[in-house]
């Protein structure tokens, strides 16, 4: 059983690694779709965010200050989810259910980063 906060860290974490390199390698795709949701400086904010996923992704998949990483990606989902997915301002019935569906999953991830951020790693960390 002590593997099983492994388990779900190396799950957890692996959705903000792959990320975090479409945020940093992929910019000249990632800065336009970023301006036109409305993030304002896309092109600082973009790598930066990337950063901090990376940041986070990996503090959470060492167990190394966890905590710290669970509020990064908290700090990174709220203003993600209120900018790149408002499905409440879009006409298109389908368009507007595909962006409820992203924000409710960034919810359902904050829940996740919140319980890390509370209760740490688990055994298999690096907590200093």
């Amino acid at each position: 059983m002590d593997y099983i906060p492994l388990i779900g860290r190396i799950l957890f974490s692996s959705f903000f690694l792959m990320s975090s390199m479409n945020h940093l390698l992929k910019r000249t795709e990632m800065v336009p779709y970023a301006k036109s949701a409305g993030v304002p400086m896309a092109e600082l904010a973009v790598p930066l965010t990337g950063l901090m996923i990376l940041a986070g992704g990996l503090s959470i998949l060492l167990g190394y200050h966890p905590k710290v990483g669970a509020w990064l990606l908290v700090i990174f989902l709220i203003p993600t989810s209120f900018y790149m997915h408002r499905f409440w301002g879009i006409e298109d019935q389908m368009q507007s259910m595909n962006q409820m569906i992203m924000f409710m999953k960034n919810m359902v991830i904050i829940g996740g980063a919140l319980l890390i951020a509370y209760f740490g790693s688990g055994p298999f960390s690096l907590k200093p």
